[in-house]
């Protein structure tokens, strides 16, 4: 952790610098982190319309364009700053092509603090089901599914970001409780709280077994 720390910062410096190079490496280095998150929480009436690719490609020209006054003032840790970014990026994105049509998107996570669309149930149910489910149950996925999404609409809200963080996107017990404004403490509660509701659940389903 801290020679990757200690590396980031080494980027941040050339960067200040006028290191192009090492603007691109910074980016690079949490993509696949941000395009997880990006895919997570894009609504699921844009599918087809709008590439994550194209989110992160309007993520990377903010950032680039506004590093120097990150490198001068740091608001918060590098990763979250670009989680931030990325995320706005992604709510002007809805904007865009949905209009006031995101008032009824359907019912999803709250993002409680922090610019970050919601993660609708229905994305967290089909990531769930696509890993836990055989092909033998393919006929009854639709079904599962829409069962899945109610039992997760269940879950109080905070505790269900606090998992879609953690257990969805794998941030660190110290990246939600700095995104969410909460004591680290309270954010391993909820994280713990919210993985036994959610095996419950699935035990409940036969998705897994309680042994």
């Amino acid at each position: 952790m801290f020679d990757e720390v200690a590396e980031v910062q080494a980027l941040l410096t050339k960067a200040g610098q006028g290191d192009e190079d090492a603007v691109n490496q910074l980016f690079s280095r949490y993509r696949s982190r941000l395009k997880k998150m990006v895919r997570l929480r894009m609504n699921r009436r844009l599918a087809g319309r709008v590439d994550d690719s194209d989110v992160l490609q309007d993520a990377f020209l903010e950032i680039s364009k506004h590093l120097d006054e990150y490198i001068a003032n740091p608001p918060l840790p590098f990763f979250l700053w670009l989680r931030k970014i990325t995320g706005q990026q992604l709510i002007m994105t809805h904007r865009q092509h949905l209009g006031a049509r995101m008032r009824d998107a359907g019912r999803e996570v709250s993002i409680h603090r922090g610019a970050l669309p919601s993660a609708s149930t229905a994305s967290l149910a089909a990531q769930l089901l696509g890993k836990l489910t055989s092909p033998s149950q393919a006929a009854m996925k639709a079904e599962m599914q829409i069962r899945l999404q109610e039992a997760l609409n269940s879950m109080g809200e905070l505790d269900r970001e606090v998992l879609v963080k953690r257990h969805f996107e794998h941030l660190t017990n110290t990246e939600v409780a700095q995104e969410l404004g909460i004591q680290e403490s309270a954010a391993s509660k909820r994280y713990l709280r919210a993985l036994e509701r959610l095996q419950e659940i699935l035990v409940d389903m036969r998705l897994i077994s309680n042994e």
